[in-house]
Protein backbone atom coordinates (compact mmCIF):
# COMPACT_ATOMS: atom_id res chain seq x y z
CA UNK A 1 0.00 0.00 0.00
CA UNK A 2 1.44 3.29 -0.87
CA UNK A 3 0.58 6.64 0.87
CA UNK A 4 -2.57 6.95 2.95
CA UNK A 5 -4.40 8.32 -0.32
CA UNK A 6 -3.77 5.48 -2.22
CA UNK A 7 -4.22 1.69 -1.98
CA UNK A 8 -2.83 -0.74 -4.33
CA UNK A 9 -4.08 -4.66 -3.88
CA UNK A 10 -2.03 -7.36 -5.18
CA UNK A 11 -4.21 -10.11 -7.28
CA UNK A 12 -2.92 -13.71 -9.00
CA UNK A 13 -5.07 -15.34 -11.15
CA UNK A 14 -4.54 -18.97 -11.90
CA UNK A 15 -6.88 -22.07 -12.96
CA UNK A 16 -7.42 -24.68 -15.74
CA UNK A 17 -6.48 -23.47 -19.86
CA UNK A 18 -9.38 -21.59 -21.00
CA UNK A 19 -11.02 -20.88 -18.37
CA UNK A 20 -10.59 -17.30 -18.84
CA UNK A 21 -7.84 -16.35 -16.45
CA UNK A 22 -6.27 -13.58 -19.12
CA UNK A 23 -9.67 -12.44 -20.00
CA UNK A 24 -10.21 -11.98 -16.15
CA UNK A 25 -7.24 -10.10 -15.15
CA UNK A 26 -8.31 -7.63 -18.39
CA UNK A 27 -11.30 -6.90 -16.67
CA UNK A 28 -10.08 -6.62 -13.61
CA UNK A 29 -7.59 -3.82 -14.84
CA UNK A 30 -9.56 -2.27 -17.51
CA UNK A 31 -7.31 -2.70 -20.13
CA UNK A 32 -5.80 -5.80 -22.66
CA UNK A 33 -2.40 -6.31 -21.17
CA UNK A 34 -2.73 -10.04 -21.71
CA UNK A 35 -3.10 -11.76 -24.57
CA UNK A 36 -6.93 -13.51 -24.59
CA UNK A 37 -8.25 -15.93 -27.44
CA UNK A 38 -10.16 -18.33 -28.53
CA UNK A 39 -7.13 -21.15 -29.42
CA UNK A 40 -7.26 -24.99 -29.43
CA UNK A 41 -3.73 -24.88 -27.34
CA UNK A 42 -2.68 -22.72 -24.54
CA UNK A 43 -2.17 -19.41 -25.03
CA UNK A 44 -0.68 -17.79 -22.01
CA UNK A 45 2.93 -19.31 -21.75
CA UNK A 46 4.44 -17.11 -19.53
CA UNK A 47 4.22 -15.13 -16.40
CA UNK A 48 3.11 -11.14 -16.95
CA UNK A 49 2.19 -8.39 -14.44
CA UNK A 50 -0.41 -6.07 -15.04
CA UNK A 51 -1.36 -2.24 -13.80
CA UNK A 52 -3.98 -0.59 -13.48
CA UNK A 53 -4.22 3.83 -13.23
CA UNK A 54 -5.72 4.89 -10.34
CA UNK A 55 -9.25 4.02 -9.67
CA UNK A 56 -11.55 6.45 -7.72
CA UNK A 57 -14.83 6.23 -5.89
CA UNK A 58 -14.38 2.64 -4.86
CA UNK A 59 -12.61 3.41 -1.31
CA UNK A 60 -12.82 5.83 1.59
CA UNK A 61 -10.14 6.16 4.09
CA UNK A 62 -10.50 8.14 7.40
CA UNK A 63 -13.46 10.06 5.51
CA UNK A 64 -11.22 11.06 2.23
CA UNK A 65 -11.39 9.16 -0.88
CA UNK A 66 -8.74 6.75 -1.49
CA UNK A 67 -7.47 5.96 -5.01
CA UNK A 68 -7.14 2.27 -5.69
CA UNK A 69 -4.59 0.75 -8.08
CA UNK A 70 -5.15 -3.01 -9.23
CA UNK A 71 -1.94 -5.48 -10.04
CA UNK A 72 -2.63 -8.43 -11.44
CA UNK A 73 -0.31 -11.25 -12.13
CA UNK A 74 -1.22 -13.63 -15.58
CA UNK A 75 -0.19 -17.14 -15.11
CA UNK A 76 0.19 -20.44 -17.45
CA UNK A 77 -2.90 -22.68 -16.91
CA UNK A 78 -2.61 -26.27 -15.87
CA UNK A 79 -2.97 -28.45 -17.22
CA UNK A 80 -1.20 -26.82 -20.13
CA UNK A 81 -0.60 -27.89 -23.61
CA UNK A 82 2.97 -27.40 -23.77
CA UNK A 83 4.39 -26.86 -20.47
CA UNK A 84 4.53 -29.52 -17.25
CA UNK A 85 3.05 -29.01 -14.27
CA UNK A 86 6.60 -28.68 -12.53
CA UNK A 87 7.32 -26.09 -14.92
CA UNK A 88 3.90 -23.89 -14.32
CA UNK A 89 4.49 -24.39 -10.35
CA UNK A 90 8.12 -23.33 -10.98
CA UNK A 91 7.10 -20.55 -13.09
CA UNK A 92 4.39 -18.91 -10.99
CA UNK A 93 6.61 -19.23 -7.99
CA UNK A 94 9.28 -17.07 -9.02
CA UNK A 95 6.49 -14.90 -10.20
CA UNK A 96 5.21 -14.05 -6.99
CA UNK A 97 8.03 -13.94 -5.57
CA UNK A 98 9.75 -11.34 -7.74
CA UNK A 99 6.51 -9.33 -7.83
CA UNK A 100 4.50 -9.71 -4.11
CA UNK A 101 7.71 -10.96 -2.35
CA UNK A 102 8.15 -7.17 -0.48
CA UNK A 103 4.62 -5.93 -0.98
CA UNK A 104 2.65 -10.13 -0.18
CA UNK A 105 -0.49 -11.25 -1.88
CA UNK A 106 -3.79 -9.83 -0.97
CA UNK A 107 -5.58 -13.10 -3.02
CA UNK A 108 -5.38 -15.45 -5.30
CA UNK A 109 -8.04 -15.98 -7.65
CA UNK A 110 -8.94 -19.57 -9.00
CA UNK A 111 -10.71 -19.06 -12.30
CA UNK A 112 -13.82 -21.24 -13.00
CA UNK A 113 -15.83 -21.60 -16.16
CA UNK A 114 -19.31 -21.25 -14.76
CA UNK A 115 -20.83 -23.23 -18.07
CA UNK A 116 -18.55 -26.16 -17.55
CA UNK A 117 -18.99 -28.88 -14.33
CA UNK A 118 -16.31 -28.58 -11.85
CA UNK A 119 -15.13 -32.09 -11.42
CA UNK A 120 -13.09 -34.22 -8.68
CA UNK A 121 -10.28 -34.89 -10.47
CA UNK A 122 -10.20 -31.08 -11.80
CA UNK A 123 -10.55 -29.97 -8.28
CA UNK A 124 -7.88 -32.51 -7.38
CA UNK A 125 -5.22 -30.51 -9.48
CA UNK A 126 -6.01 -27.22 -9.28
CA UNK A 127 -6.04 -26.65 -5.00
CA UNK A 128 -2.89 -29.10 -4.78
CA UNK A 129 -1.29 -26.56 -7.15
CA UNK A 130 -2.82 -23.35 -5.09
CA UNK A 131 -1.23 -25.42 -2.25
CA UNK A 132 1.94 -25.86 -3.19
CA UNK A 133 2.15 -22.06 -4.47
CA UNK A 134 0.74 -20.67 -1.26
CA UNK A 135 0.92 -22.94 1.90
CA UNK A 136 -1.12 -24.25 4.07
CA UNK A 137 -3.57 -20.85 4.73
CA UNK A 138 -4.17 -20.60 1.37
CA UNK A 139 -8.19 -21.10 2.45
CA UNK A 140 -7.75 -17.63 3.78
CA UNK A 141 -6.45 -15.80 0.51
CA UNK A 142 -8.10 -17.67 -2.38
CA UNK A 143 -11.30 -16.69 -3.87
CA UNK A 144 -13.26 -18.14 -6.95
CA UNK A 145 -13.82 -15.97 -10.02
CA UNK A 146 -16.51 -18.21 -12.14
CA UNK A 147 -16.31 -16.86 -15.66
CA UNK A 148 -18.83 -17.17 -18.28
CA UNK A 149 -21.91 -16.41 -16.35
CA UNK A 150 -23.19 -14.74 -19.20
CA UNK A 151 -23.62 -18.33 -21.11
CA UNK A 152 -25.19 -19.47 -17.57
CA UNK A 153 -27.41 -16.76 -17.23
CA UNK A 154 -28.53 -17.57 -20.96
CA UNK A 155 -30.13 -20.87 -20.10
CA UNK A 156 -32.52 -19.50 -17.35
CA UNK A 157 -29.62 -19.46 -14.18
CA UNK A 158 -29.16 -17.13 -11.57
CA UNK A 159 -26.70 -17.12 -8.95
CA UNK A 160 -29.08 -18.84 -6.62
CA UNK A 161 -30.24 -21.18 -8.66
CA UNK A 162 -27.16 -22.40 -10.08
CA UNK A 163 -25.46 -22.84 -6.64
CA UNK A 164 -28.70 -25.05 -5.85
CA UNK A 165 -27.77 -26.96 -9.10
CA UNK A 166 -23.99 -26.81 -8.76
CA UNK A 167 -21.26 -30.12 -8.04
CA UNK A 168 -20.79 -31.44 -4.44
CA UNK A 169 -17.42 -30.74 -5.69
CA UNK A 170 -17.61 -27.25 -6.71
CA UNK A 171 -19.93 -26.09 -3.41
CA UNK A 172 -17.49 -27.75 -1.24
CA UNK A 173 -14.52 -26.23 -2.71
CA UNK A 174 -16.85 -23.06 -2.04
CA UNK A 175 -17.44 -23.94 1.46
CA UNK A 176 -13.75 -24.61 2.25
CA UNK A 177 -12.98 -20.72 1.27
CA UNK A 178 -15.19 -19.25 3.16
CA UNK A 179 -18.05 -19.02 0.09
CA UNK A 180 -15.33 -16.02 -1.64
CA UNK A 181 -16.97 -16.38 -5.08
CA UNK A 182 -17.59 -13.87 -7.77
CA UNK A 183 -19.59 -14.57 -10.89
CA UNK A 184 -17.95 -12.59 -14.22
CA UNK A 185 -20.05 -11.81 -17.00
CA UNK A 186 -17.12 -12.07 -19.99
CA UNK A 187 -19.52 -10.01 -21.87
CA UNK A 188 -20.03 -6.92 -19.77
CA UNK A 189 -17.18 -7.31 -17.87
CA UNK A 190 -14.95 -4.41 -19.20
CA UNK A 191 -17.81 -2.15 -18.86
CA UNK A 192 -16.87 0.32 -15.60
CA UNK A 193 -19.53 -0.17 -13.35
CA UNK A 194 -19.44 -3.96 -13.75
CA UNK A 195 -15.80 -3.75 -13.31
CA UNK A 196 -16.07 -1.71 -9.77
CA UNK A 197 -18.93 -4.12 -8.53
CA UNK A 198 -16.29 -6.78 -9.12
CA UNK A 199 -13.61 -4.53 -7.55
CA UNK A 200 -15.70 -3.93 -4.33
CA UNK A 201 -16.56 -7.50 -3.65
CA UNK A 202 -12.73 -8.11 -3.98
CA UNK A 203 -12.40 -5.26 -1.76
CA UNK A 204 -14.92 -6.56 0.86
CA UNK A 205 -12.82 -9.76 0.85
CA UNK A 206 -9.98 -8.11 1.67
CA UNK A 207 -11.10 -5.98 4.01
CA UNK A 208 -12.51 -9.16 6.10
CA UNK A 209 -9.03 -11.28 5.97
CA UNK A 210 -7.99 -7.60 8.01
CA UNK A 211 -6.03 -6.61 4.87
CA UNK A 212 -3.53 -9.45 5.51
CA UNK A 213 -0.92 -10.51 2.98
CA UNK A 214 0.99 -13.88 1.78
CA UNK A 215 4.00 -14.47 0.66
CA UNK A 216 5.75 -11.07 2.07
CA UNK A 217 9.52 -11.59 2.61
CA UNK A 218 11.42 -10.02 5.15
CA UNK A 219 14.36 -7.57 3.84
CA UNK A 220 16.65 -9.14 7.34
Amino acid sequence: MADSNEMTINLVVLGKTQTGKSAAGNSLLGSADFESRLSPSSVTMCCRLGRSGRILGLIRRNGCESALRVRVLDTPGYPHSALSKEQVTDMVRAALAQHFGEEGLHLALLVLRADLPLCPDESDDTVQLIQELLGPTWKDFTAVLLTHADKAEETGYSEETYLHSASSTLLSLLSSIQHKYIFLDNHNSIIKAERNNVLKKLLNFIQKNNYQVLLKHSKE
